[in-house]
């Protein structure tokens, strides 16, 4: 029968409780009749259900126990209330325990009233339905889904059958509601981050899910022209996406892609899955905190105001519990050798130790008296044998390993008290198997701390241990080096007669070290001391009665904790060890062990009952009743109590009686704890206590009445030890005594109890030194307390209670959760099919600075990836509802796998080291880091701008700060303006040239192996220009101003296509040739142009050019006619023409000349794609810089193909060295190209005379921020090839202006800065040091070109801004394009971004705006002209900026942190998608790491960028499109994820 437990603490319970607890007591006698009945009634229908018993039970006893209104919910708010109030303890009565449900599950954490309580949660979901979406997976990357599971091809989808796994059907979406498990939403902005899931094959049908909005009739989408794969890194096309074409109206689409109302398409399974994920973000959810952080990191982790519902302690001080006064027996020997020593002598046949083969039967068994002589000769040896005659290689006090298998404890046994009796001090490890096993570099720590050089070990052993090819042991990492010794009998010396083994009284002199492995994976020693040692086998053997000759069976690890205490020689006990890898073969060998020799002790733990109870039907015929005590080991862990209930229920009908089962609290600090006494028949049975989780999250007692599902049943592990006086205190802070319904840290003083951390006196002193504090701070005695890292309280009848571990506490958000308790939760989920029951773990992570919770565990091999998912969600749920905590990781990783401890366990914290490196290699993930993430910087809001651009001004001013602006050198005056006047275009520079000076070599064009396959002297151009012309004119029928497009691979063949368009009056419109390997991607790029442009065709042969000459080079009557337009795919995917001016054109060769000091019988080599940009005009102009300067001399530049590098990755730079170049230019593609594939080969270049010290100027040509890394990668790789680290810089261009920067040679070297990251994204500029925190590298993108001015301008109210402010480019020079080439007129476009003037300060001057954010920094560097320098610095593309959370980010520095992430991303590319951040990232390395980079891209976004990533994309190398200058194209590569075109490895949805 069940009845409260009363005792002398239950007199300071309020009145009318009290009176409710004695009225129940007087009702016992009537309820005892009602429980006769009920008994009957069993007894007569047969068994029934635990439920259906609890319910008659219930109302049987109704009647008979005095119920007060309000009672239950008045309990927790009473002041007064003490903490045993709080408490609910009860006596189960073996009628109880015997129809508790058994059977063969794993029961280490099963309870029947927690599976009910999880399975209650569970059906809280079922009434809401809701369609979670499942990550998209290759099959490939999954291996383990039987193939009958899967389901055919979505007919749906546009991707490649062949390659995608089709999805199977839906999980039930009864099964999968969101709102309790995502449910910590930070509100406040449109723009919040996404929160995280991840998916499998399945997805929902379209039926089911919510119904998109009709498309628009009004307006249509823009021309869709990705409906394509996307293109190999290697083709370097330029792909515009379906975005805006600059020149085209909206109107003229020709696309037909369905959208929603908000521009969402439907047209893809992707799009429809990551709609079923926004939908199930906008359901309610929990309501946030109420204080948001801000974006400072002091004021981050800074811990919110605390909830004043929460639970406090509201008991008195607790006072230190003290255990019986430890006996004194007359013949108890002086130290534990002696007691070896006297049963060697007395009783010498008596068996001391018998050891099992791996079937389970008696190997040998080990006298007391062969004990004692082996041990002497080992003693001996180890003194006097192992040295020369005059050097003794071991003194007393010295550490020695014991390196022995768990199979063999006799061999373990001879060398542990050998080493005692020669006063050496042994340190038991495990046997190292491998360099790799779990834990082997920090087990060399401990032998390091330790001073260990000498190692024992058997001759088998030795044997098994790996070895170097020359028979030597191997090293192991972070092991000192050791001499290892065998201890078998026939390697050891018999001493001399005269020779005896000294043993003095115990002291405090370290007797072992005894190996502990912290919960960051550190192994330190604890060191007990030889009285310690003595004590605590006194302590243990008057706690446990032991008596001489007992039988002990030992199923624990002999060389630590219990299974050495116990089964040490002090009561000369008979032990019998069953190693692990018996109860591997025979789980029920411990049982059968206690049943052939009436074994009167068993040391086991949760595993074992379990194991037996598994295979306890093959022995029937097995009795227990020899047992008087059965000690739980790991009875300290809260779910034992189902084990021993389990156990129990099982076993009692053999024979074992419920008083015998002891569960004990052990730590290697303190030893043993506390431990249950064995009972005598007919004895009250022990309390239990029925505890709130919620409570215990707060580290406070309370009785759960609200919530059934939230309780957790504990029981006591006993008193505590004799002579030992205990207390708890609060875990973290100073050791402040709790109060008594508080839970804390368990701290014992005691005799028996280790005294040190070996060799770390640090540590040592805050675990081992502890004085406690009262409420003031003020110590309460000397004493010092040792921490013993178990979590508890001390229950009624001075009982303790264990509710954890210090090892396995998570602190998640100020709250503290159990893992134990999460892994409980987790298995409680029915069916516990997916995973295996004993092979699942619980970590935390430090992510954004709180603790994030991580579930791991081992797949079934038979689990299909839709049962696995399902799975995971319904445990997402559960942990929510009973544990009120979000889960950041859940991952499951295929069958034996996750490292494991010798025993067999999982290694917890390797485990959490493979999570964080990324080489854990799950095989389903599931990240939610939206579930449990509330610690976000609160939203920004965009306040109205008060403020106008003039007081801003007048404000820079008042602070002393000049206005962002800097300008470049004068272009100055030509000397002969005449020559200039007569030649001041391209086609009059030329026809002049061919007739000076016709034989001067103006290109000289190689191929891939560096051999000139092509030159052009200025007649031979200027020929091949006039043919060209006539062709035009006769066959094409070409009028003087109409465009013409130039399909030509890069080479000779184009200039001249160029220039003979010039010849004509056409307006040629160079174009990038469509792929001929990619057609579908690439060629509506081209015909795009085309139908823009309204461009003639041209590609012509030689032999198709006419013989005769045109009748006249045409020569535009004005040099503001357009000279070529210039068209390009940006990086935000829109496709812009500009129109060149034949004066740009001038000014700007008139400008690179002056910055690049270019001059006769130069060469400059040019890798670089001749289609658009700089890149364009150094093709096609440069030849021609110096005639605007000096028309008497030309240089000469040498055309490297950037594709012809695929086939020789040194030709680039073999190609410097050879010709002696000076100055070269090249984008970022082809400098990454030679870093990534020739920076390990730098000696093989020395070797073939690859020499770059001739280089002075190497040019990286882009329109983007510097790339740092690489420049300054690629200077310090090709270093030890002459090239100087001055030479790498950028120039920086844009549409509006093709070259604003370029560095050239006269100015001084480009400078960096540092600039905090979270300013940028407040648009704000804030210079730190290098090295701070959140800090970005910047470089300088060039010096201004002469001729150019820029102000750096607010791009909302077009006022100058002040210097070191962040805001848009603006330009103004002779050479910017003349505006966008457009065939409708549309002149607000143009005058927007082509003549725009300021609002305030020079409203005159018309600038160019470039799209481009910067900002302008005066250095102390000086110019040429002696001023000091005003340094430009480009951020980021206007339009590519992502605004989340109303805060502004760069890709690029997102993509940065991406790549940093892991070894195997090579590349990244991010873009957002209806607010949701959307990661690519191609991986390098196998398929199967696939699933590692998803945490470790979600872990480094939200600590670095404060972001929730949305989705995650791995992707094969070479997917993110990139354009000719090296640029991804992000649009595109959204476009062609939403399309469902990229064939992905694998898509991850985060919840």
């Amino acid at each position: 029968m069940d009845f409260l437990y009363v005792s002398e603490n239950l007199t300071a319970l309020p009145t009318e409780e009290f009176g409710r607890v004695t009225a129940s007591l007087q009702g016992q006698q009537r309820a005892q009749s009602a429980l006769k009945s009920l008994f009957s009634l069993c007894s007569f229908t047969g068994d029934i259900t635990q439920k259906g018993y609890e319910k008659k039970r219930t109302k049987l006893l109704a009647p008979y126990f005095i119920h007060t209104p309000g009672t239950i919910a008045s309990q927790h708010k009473h002041t007064c209330v003490p903490p045993i109030s709080h408490f609910i303890f009860t006596f189960m009565s073996s009628y109880d325990r015997t129809h508790r449900s058994g059977g063969t599950r794993d029961d280490r954490y099963r309870s029947d009233i927690h599976t009910e309580a999880v399975q209650a949660a569970l059906a809280k979901h079922k009434e809401e339905k809701m369609a979670l979406p499942m990550p998209t997976k290759r099959r490939s990357t999954y291996v383990q889904s039987p193939i009958e599971t899967r389901t055919p091809p979505d007919e749906t989808s546009v991707r490649r059958q062949s390659s995608v796994v089709a999805p199977p059907p839906m999980v039930n979406p009864n099964l999968q509601s969101p709102d309790s498990w995502i449910n910590r939403t930070v509100q406040g902005s449109s723009t919040s981050s996404s929160a995280s899931s991840t998916l499998s094959h399945g997805e929902a049908k379209l039926s089911s899910l919510p119904s998109p909005a009709a498309p628009s009739e009004n307006s249509g989408p823009p021309p869709d022209v990705t409906a394509v794969a996307p293109p190999s890194r290697g083709s370097r096309v330029d792909l515009p996406s379906n975005a805006v074409v600059r020149g085209m109206s909206r109107g003229q689409s020709r696309s037909s892609m369905m959208e929603t109302a908000d521009g969402v398409p439907v047209s893809s399974r992707v799009s429809t899955k990551i709609q079923q994920l926004l939908n199930t973000l906008k359901r309610p959810k929990r309501p946030p905190l109420s204080e948001f952080f801000t974006d400072d990191s002091e004021e981050i982790v800074e811990v919110p105001q605390p909830d004043p519902n929460t639970p406090k302690p509201e008991g008195r001080q607790i006072i230190p519990v003290k255990g019986e006064p430890l006996g004194v027996v007359s013949n108890w020997p002086p130290a534990l050798q002696a007691a070896l020593a006297r049963w060697g002598a007395t009783q010498g046949k008596s068996p001391a130790l018998t050891a099992l083969d791996i079937t389970g039967k008696p190997l040998y068994t080990l006298t007391y008296g062969k004990l004692w002589s082996r041990s002497v000769k080992l003693a001996y040896t180890l003194l006097n044998k192992l040295g020369t005659k005059n050097e003794q290689i071991l003194k007393p006090g010295d550490r020695v390993a014991l390196v022995y298998p768990n199979s063999d404890p006799g061999m373990f046994w001879v060398a542990f008290y050998g080493c005692l009796l020669a006063e050496v001090i042994p340190v038991p490890i495990e046997v190292p198997l491998s360099r790799k096993d779990a834990g082997i570099s920090q087990v060399g720590f401990l032998l390091g701390s330790c001073g260990v050089g000498l190692a024992l070990t058997s001759e088998i052993c030795l044997k098994g241990l790996p070895k170097t090819p020359t028979g030597e042991i191997l090293q192991f990492k972070g092991w000192p080096r050791l001499k290892w010794v065998v201890t078998d009998s026939k390697y050891l010396t018999k001493p001399s007669k005269d020779w005896q083994p000294h043993i003095p009284t115990a002291n405090t002199d370290p007797a072992y070290i005894e190996y502990k492995a912290s919960k960051d994976g550190t192994v330190v020693g604890v060191a007990v001391s030889k009285v310690a040692m003595l004590t605590h086998c006194q302590a243990l053997t008057q706690a446990c009665n032991y008596c001489e000759g007992e039988t002990l069976v030992n199923v624990l690890d002999f060389k630590k904790d219990m299974g050495l205490w116990h089964g040490a020689v002090m009561n000369r006990i008979h032990t019998i060890s069953v190693p692990y890898a018996v109860m591997k073969a025979c789980p029920l060998s411990w049982v059968q062990r206690v049943h052939i020799h009436k074994a009167r002790v068993a040391l086991v733990k949760c595993r074992d009952l379990h194991w037996a109870m598994m295979a306890h039907r093959e022995q029937r015929d097995t009795s227990l009743a020899s047992l008087r005590m059965l000690v739980v080991a790991d009875g300290a862990n809260p779910w034992s109590v189902s084990s021993c209930d389990a156990f129990l229920n099982v076993f009692q009908s053999h024979g074992l009686k419920p008083e015998v089962i002891c569960p004990c609290a052990t730590s290697p600090e303190a030893m043993t704890v506390a431990i249950r006494r064995p009972g005598v028949p007919g004895a009250p049975l022990p309390a239990r206590a029925i505890l709130s989780m919620g409570g215990l999250s707060h580290g406070v007692i309370r009785v759960n009445t609200e919530d059934k599902n939230s309780a957790l049943t504990v029981q006591d592990v006993g008193h505590v030890m004799p002579g030992a006086l205990m207390c708890i205190v609060r875990p973290d802070g100073p050791p402040q005594l709790c109060k008594t319904d508080e839970i804390g840290e368990i701290i014992v003083n005691s005799r028996a109890g280790g005294n040190m951390y070996y060799g770390l006196p640090g540590v040592t002193k805050n675990t081992f030194e502890v004085i406690p504090v009262n409420a003031n701070g003020v110590p309460i005695g000397e004493i010092p307390f040792v921490r013993s890292g178990l979590l508890g309280f001390v229950g009624p009848g001075s009982l303790i209670f264990v509710v954890g571990k210090i090892e396995g506490l998570l602190m998640v958000s100020g709250r503290r959760h159990n893992a134990d308790d999460l892994v409980a939760t987790a298995l409680a989920v029915e069916p516990v099919k997916t995973v295996y029951r004993g092979r699942i773990t619980v970590f935390s992570v430090t992510v954004f600075y709180d603790e994030r919770v991580v579930i791991v565990a081992e797949q079934r091999p038979d689990a299909s990836e839709e049962d696995s998912f399902q799975w995971m969600s319904r445990v997402l749920q559960a942990i929510d509802s009973i544990h009120q905590v979000g889960l950041y990781c859940l991952a499951l990783v295929p069958a034996n796998t996750l490292p494991k401890t010798p025993l067999g366990g999982i290694h917890i914290s390797d485990t959490k080291q493979f999570f964080l490196d990324g080489n854990l290699h799950p095989c389903n993930i599931l990240m939610c880091p939206h579930t449990c993430v509330t610690n976000l910087p609160k939203p920004r809001q965009k306040q109205p701008v008060g403020v106008g651009p003039a007081s801003v001004m007048v404000g820079n001013l008042v602070a002393g700060k000049r206005i962002a602006q800097a300008a470049g050198r004068d272009l100055g005056m030509i000397e002969d303006q005449d020559l200039v006047r007569k030649h001041q275009y391209l086609t009059e520079a030329l026809h002049w040239r061919a007739q000076t000076d016709p034989d001067h070599v103006l290109f000289v064009l190689l191929n891939a192996k560096g051999v000139a396959v092509s030159t052009a002297t200025c007649v031979q151009l200027h020929k091949r220009a006039e043919k060209i012309a006539a062709a035009l004119t006769e066959k094409g029928s070409i009028n003087t101003g109409e465009n013409v497009v130039l399909l030509y691979p890069p080479g000779i063949d184009l200039i001249a296509a160029f220039y003979g368009c010039l010849y004509a009056g056409c307006v040629p419109v160079n174009v990038r040739p469509p792929h001929p390997q990619n057609l579908a991607a690439t060629l509506p790029t081209v015909r795009m142009i085309i139908d823009v442009s309204v461009c003639a065709f041209l590609h012509m042969h030689a032999y198709d050019l006419p013989r005769r000459r045109p009748p006249q080079i045409y020569k535009p009557p004005t040099a503001e006619m357009i000279a070529y337009l210039d068209f390009s795919v940006s990086t935000t995917g829109m496709l812009t023409g500009v129109k060149i001016s034949h004066a740009a054109v001038s000014a700007l060769c008139r400008s690179i000349k002056l910055q690049c000091e270019l001059y006769s019988s130069r060469q400059i080599a040019i890798c670089l794609d001749p289609y658009c940009g700089l890149g364009f005009v150094l093709w096609l102009h440069t030849c021609y810089i110096p005639w605007f300067w000096s028309l008497l001399c030309c240089h000469q530049s040498v055309l490297i193909p950037p594709f012809e590098l695929e086939s020789c990755l040194s030709l680039w730079l073999s190609t410097l060295s050879q010709y002696r170049i000076r100055d070269t230019f090249c984008s970022y593609s082809v400098m990454e190209l030679c870093t990534k594939g020739l920076g390990t080969q730098t000696e093989l270049l020395k070797a073939r005379g690859v020499n770059l010290s001739c280089v002075r100027s190497c040019v990286v040509i882009a329109e983007e921020r510097p790339r740092l890394a690489l420049s300054h990668s690629f200077s310090k790789l090709f270093k030890d090839v002459g090239l100087s680290s001055r030479a790498v810089s950028t120039a920086f261009g844009s549409r509006v202006n093709l070259a604003i920067c370029l560095q050239g040679t006269t100015g001084p070297d480009p400078c960096t800065v540092y600039v905090d990251m979270k300013s940028l994204r407040h648009d704000r500029v804030r210079l730190v040091e290098r090295g701070a925190p959140q800090s970005l590298p910047l470089m300088e993108s060039g010096k201004i070109l002469p001729g150019v001015r820029v102000i750096i301008v607010n791009p909302e109210t077009r006022g100058p801004l002040g210097d070191s402010h962040l805001g848009e480019i603006w330009v103004n020079s002779p050479h910017s394009a003349s505006g966008y080439y457009t065939i409708y007129g549309e002149e607000s476009l143009q005058a927007n971004h082509f003549n725009t003037k300021l609002s305030f300060g020079d409203p005159q001057t018309l600038w160019a705006r470039t799209g481009y954010l910067g900002f302008v920094k005066r250095t102390e560097l000086l110019d040429a002209s002696g001023d000091r320098h005003d340094a430009l610095f480009v951020v980021g593309s206007l339009d590519e900026t992502l605004e989340l959370r109303g805060l502004r980010y760069h890709p690029i520095d997102i993509e940065t942190s991406v790549s940093r992430a892991h070894r195997s991303i090579a590349e990244s590319a991010v873009f957002t998608w209806t607010n949701l951040l959307v990661v690519v990232s191609e991986l390098c390395g196998s398929e199967q790491d696939a699933l590692d980079l998803v945490p470790l891209i979600t872990n480094v976004v939200l600590e670095e960028h404060h972001l929730i990533v949305g989705v995650v994309v791995i992707v094969d190398p070479g997917v993110i499109p990139i354009n000719s200058r090296g640029e991804k194209q992000r649009m595109h590569l959204r476009d062609s994820f939403l399309a469902d075109q990229l064939d992905p490895i694998y898509v991850a949805y985060n919840m």
